[in-house]
């Protein structure tokens, strides 16, 4: 194995090779364990393998660290990971940690750490990249940095004081919010508090949305009213009220009324909704636009970075006003529809004269039946005036056909993830791929 001082921080991401050159995974952090008077001994690394499964992946079974990647002896065990006592994970518990230095010069915070081969083959921590604490009261002053020996530093525990979490979530900077969320999951309860009180009202909201309720709620309570509520004013309105609806009552209007009051309001009408039904399963920020909107127009509205794919994949023209309830919908444009015409072509001549809109109390069941039996990505939902109050899309319906669990089943269990009355997608979604065999690994944790 080759031995060089190797930075935890930029080993986050790096991919796993196999000896034949075959992608296992990414390194999600690395497991270590502490020692009464050597410096703590590097046990094996936390690898994320497709299907987003979190596995461990035993030093000794790592051939060679570094220049970006990782190559493995190719005998991996598969079973999902689950940190055992005395581990500590160091991007997810160590990064922020403050220490003392022995000499008695002061303070400083962990921010990176470097782990080393030992002549006997064994990686251990050698060194830490710290900042010390800042001399100046200046808010521009962060304290200078420096590397420093483990045995040079004793590390500071005490109680109430909160880790940062700046450093931890600059290592996870880059990653989509689905994979922050999973990422938050595999956190000790208090840190991902920590964590979640550092992220942006807009990050924090984007994470809320790709987590189970449990989680979501155990979150929204740790937060302030105020900031609650800016994260709720951030959430798509569909996931906001559901989330709302896991609350106590007193609490939700509460946060009800710190909202901005065009999100509140929406909330409150999809509140009014049962979740089984399109008007409870609807997003209310479709692209609306007028029957007059030219092909050109209409593809810059669905070229915006921040619209959802599966919204931009149709328009929807409706009489004025033009935000739900709107005035009469009309119908809808779909996206390669408006490619094959000309950038004046006005969307009114384009409406897909095939596609009914459901109304707001159609079961789930049923807007599921439409969606899989017409292959379309979205349905709009109208009310008994014909007024578009929202569409439907197919991660709305899969949100709700999923169990609340489904983030942690394992990839291997495909038959158990939804429920027994969606058999339009169950056939579809259960079904065996053919040619899978179950991964065997040899290793033994």
């Amino acid at each position: 194995m080759s031995a060089a001082r190797v930075f935890v921080a930029r080993l986050v991401g790096c991919a796993v090779f196999d000896p034949l050159g075959d992608k296992v995974g990414r390194v999600r952090d690395v497991l270590v364990v502490y020692r009464r008077k050597e410096s703590p001994r590097v046990v094996g690394f936390v690898v994320e393998v497709p299907g987003r499964r979190r596995i461990f992946l035993s030093i000794g079974r790592v051939t060679s660290i570094g220049s970006g990647q990782i190559i493995t002896t190719g005998l991996i065990n598969l079973r999902r990971f689950e940190q055992r006592g005395g581990e500590v994970r160091v991007i997810a518990e160590m990064l922020g940690r403050v220490v003392t230095f022995t000499d008695g010069s002061g303070r400083a915070t962990i921010e990176d750490v470097s782990i080393e081969q030992t002549p006997q083959g064994e990686w251990e921590v050698r060194e830490l990249f710290v900042r010390r604490a800042k001399t100046s009261a200046s808010p521009f002053s962060k304290g200078h940095t420096v590397f420093a020996a483990w045995s040079d530093v004793t590390e500071e525990s005490r109680k109430g004081d909160p880790q940062s979490a700046s450093q931890l979530l600059a290592t996870y900077e880059d990653l989509l919010p689905a994979d922050l969320a999973n990422a938050l999951l595999d956190l000790p309860d208090a840190r991902r508090l920590e964590v979640a009180e550092e992220l942006s009202d807009e990050r924090l909201a984007d994470v809320l949305e790709e987590m189970p309720e449990t989680e979501q709620v155990e979150i929204l309570e740790h937060l302030a009213d105020d900031r609650a509520a800016d994260v709720l004013d951030q959430m798509q309105p569909d996931d906001a009220a559901d989330l709302i609806a896991q609350l106590t009552e007193e609490r939700g209007e509460a946060l009800l009324d710190l909202m901005q009051p065009e999100e509140a309001e929406d909330v409150r009408m999809l509140l009014a909704y049962a979740p089984d039904t399109a008007g409870g399963l609807m997003t209310t920020e479709p692209v609306i636009v007028p029957a007059d909107t030219t092909v050109a127009e209409a593809l810059a509205l669905v070229r915006r970075e921040d619209l959802a794919p599966a919204l931009g994949a149709a328009v929807c023209v409706t009489l004025p006003p033009y935000e739900p309830p709107t005035g009469r919908f009309l119908g809808m444009v779909h996206f390669q529809q408006m490619l094959r015409f000309p950038p004046m072509e006005r969307l009114g001549t384009l409406l897909d004269q095939k596609l009914e809109p459901v109304h707001a109390d159609t079961s789930a069941a049923e807007v599921s039946r439409i969606l899989a039996s017409y292959d379309l990505v979205s349905v709009p939902v109208v009310d008994d005036n014909h007024r578009l109050v929202g569409v439907v899309t197919v991660d709305d319906v899969l949100d709700y056909l999923l169990p609340d669990d489904w983030r942690s089943h394992d990839e291997d269990e495909p038959a158990k993830l939804l429920r027994a009355d969606t058999s339009p997608l169950e056939i579809v979604t259960t079904s065996a791929t053919p040619g899978r065999s179950k991964a065997h690994g040899t290793s033994k944790r």
